[in-house]
C-alpha cells in the first residue's frame, strides 16, 4: 500500500505522468469497439426481457427436495399439457424451482400446475399459478425512459451553469450514454435477463458515473483556469494532469463500491438464486465499472479533442509551446557551461599555490645568495668588528639608523613587507603572553 500511495503521489505532483490525452485515440477505438459489439447485440440477439415486460404465467414449486435434473423436469411437465411451449425454469434459493411460460388460459393453468406437483412429488398446494399482464411491463420501460431523458436534460442544464460551458456539459452526457450503451450490451450480449430491478440499476449507474465525471471536470477546470493565468502549460498538459491528480481517487472509489457489491452477487447467486437482489447487484457492478472507465478514458480527452479548434486554447497552446522551448535552450546552454565552468574552477584553485611555491622558491635562492656572498667575505679574511656587551661594535663603526630605532620597531619580511614583531608570534596578531615566571 505504501508503493501505492507513493505512486499517487508522484501522480498528483507531477513526477510521472500517464498520457491519457495523448493516447485518446487509442481509448477511442476501443470503446468504438465496444459499443459496436454492443450494438450488434442488441440488434442480433435483442435483450432477454423478463415476463414482467412480455407477459406471461409463472409458477413456484417450493419446499421440494430438488434433484439435478429440476430443469428436465419442469418441462416435461410443461409440455405434457401444452407441447412445443417456450419454458423458463430457474432454481431460487434450495428449495424452490420457478417455471416461467407464455400466457396460459385458466384450464391450461390448473392443468400445468397438476403436472408440476405430480412432477416434483408434492401436492398442488405447493404450487402457485400466477399470471403477469405486459401492461405492467410496459408501464415500467414508458415510466423509466421519461426518468432518462428528463434525468440527461437536467444533467445537461446543472453542469452547464456549473461549468460555464456546454461543451463539459456535453461531455458528461456523451460519457453517461457510453456508459448506458456499454451496459445495456453486455446484457444482451450475455442473455441475462432484463428485470424492472435491472432497470433501476441502469438508473443508479448513471448517477453513480455523472458524480465520477464531475470530480475530475472539477480538477481538470481548477488546472485549466491556472494555464490560462500564467500561460506556461497547454490545456492539452493541464487536463492530463487533472486526470492523473484524480486517478487514484477515482480507483479507490471503485474499488470501495465494487467490494460490497460483490460480495452481495456472490451471495445472491449462491444463495438466493436469481431474484430482484442479483439483478440489481448485476446491474450496478456492470455499470460502476463502466463507469469508472468513462470518466478517466473517456470524458476529459472527449473534451480536450472539443476544445483543441477555439482561438483561446490554439493561443495558450503557442504561448507555452514558446515558453518551453526557452526554457529548454536555456537548460541546454547551461549543461555545455557546466564543463567550461569546472575548468576554470580547477584552474583558480591550482594559480594561488603555483604563485607561492614560485614566491618561495625566489626567496630561497636570495637566502643562499646572502649566505654565499657572507662566506666568500670571510674566506678573503674580512675581520668583523668586536662586539660589545649589547651587541654593538665596541668601536662604534657600523652602527646604522636601524640599530639606533626602539626595540618595537617593526621588521622586514622577505617580501619586504613591514610587519610588526608581535605579529609574527602571538596567535590572531595578538602580543604573546608572558610566562608566569617572568610577570
Amino acid at each position: 500500500m505504501s508503493k501505492f500511495a507513493q505512486f499517487g503521489n508522484d501522480l498528483y505532483t507531477g513526477k510521472r505522468s500517464i498520457d491519457f490525452i495523448g493516447r485518446r485515440r487509442t481509448w477511442y477505438l476501443i470503446s468504438a469497439i465496444g459499443m459496436v459489439l454492443a450494438l450488434a447485440g442488441l440488434g442480433l440477439r435483442g435483450l432477454n426481457l423478463g415476463i414482467e415486460f412480455t407477459g406471461g404465467s409463472e409458477f413456484r414449486v417450493s419446499q421440494v427436495a430438488i434433484a439435478s435434473d429440476y430443469e428436465q423436469q419442469a418441462q416435461e411437465a410443461v409440455h405434457s399439457v401444452r407441447p412445443g411451449q417456450g419454458v423458463g425454469v430457474t432454481k431460487l434459493g434450495s428449495d424452490t424451482v420457478r417455471v416461467q411460460t407464455d400466457k396460459l388460459d385458466d384450464a391450461q393453468s390448473n392443468a400445468v400446475r397438476d403436472a408440476l406437483a405430480r412432477s416434483f412429488g408434492t401436492s398442488s398446494d405447493k404450487v402457485s399459478a400466477n399470471f403477469i399482464g405486459p401492461s405492467w411491463g410496459e408501464s415500467v420501460s414508458k415510466q423509466a425512459l421519461k426518468a432518462l431523458f428528463v434525468f440527461l436534460g437536467l444533467v445537461m442544464l446543472v453542469m452547464a451553469l456549473y461549468f460555464r460551458t456546454w461543451k463539459m456539459a456535453l461531455a458528461a452526457l456523451v460519457a453517461l450514454l457510453h456508459d448506458m450503451l456499454f451496459t445495456v450490451g453486455i446484457y444482451a450480449l450475455t442473455g441475462v435477463e432484463v428485470s424492472p430491478a435491472t432497470m433501476i440499476g441502469f438508473l443508479t449507474v448513471l448517477g453513480y458515473s455523472l458524480y465520477d465525471t464531475v470530480v475530475v471536470f472539477d480538477k481538470v477546470r481548477e488546472n485549466t483556469t491556472e494555464a490560462f493565468a500564467n500561460r506556461r502549460s497547454t490545456f492539452a498538459a493541464a487536463a492530463n494532469l487533472a486526470v492523473n491528480q484524480t486517478l487514484v481517487r477515482s480507483i479507490n472509489t471503485t474499488v470501495v463500491a465494487l467490494l460490497p457489491i460483490a460480495a452481495v452477487l456472490v451471495v445472491a447467486f449462491l444463495k438466493l438464486g436469481p431474484g430482484t437482489l442479483l439483478d440489481l447487484a448485476l446491474a450496478l457492478f456492470i455499470g460502476m465499472a463502466v463507469g469508472a472507465y468513462s470518466s478517466i478514458f473517456i470524458a476529459t480527452p472527449f473534451l480536450v479533442s472539443m476544445r483543441s479548434k477555439d482561438q483561446a486554447v490554439l493561443d495558450l497552446d503557442k504561448h507555452a509551446a514558446r515558453v518551453q522551448a526557452r526554457t529548454t535552450r536555456g537548460t541546454d546552454s547551461r549543461r555545455e557551461a557546466a564543463p567550461a565552468r569546472k575548468a576554470a574552477g580547477a584552474a583558480g584553485a591550482t594559480a594561488p599555490a603555483t604563485q607561492t611555491s614560485a614566491a618561495r622558491t625566489s626567496a630561497a635562492k636570495t637566502t643562499a645568495a646572502s649566505g654565499a656572498t657572507a662566506l666568500g667575505a670571510t674566506a678573503l679574511g674580512a675581520t668583523a668588528p668586536a662586539a660589545g656587551a649589547n651587541g654593538i661594535p665596541a668601536d662604534g663603526t657600523g652602527i646604522t639608523d636601524s640599530q639606533d630605532a626602539p626595540v618595537d620597531a617593526p621588521t622586514g619580511t622577505l617580501s619586504g613587507r613591514q610587519v610588526h614583531k608581535y605579529a609574527q608570534s602571538g596567535p590572531r596578531n595578538q602580543p604573546r603572553r608572558q610566562p608566569k615566571s617572568k610577570r
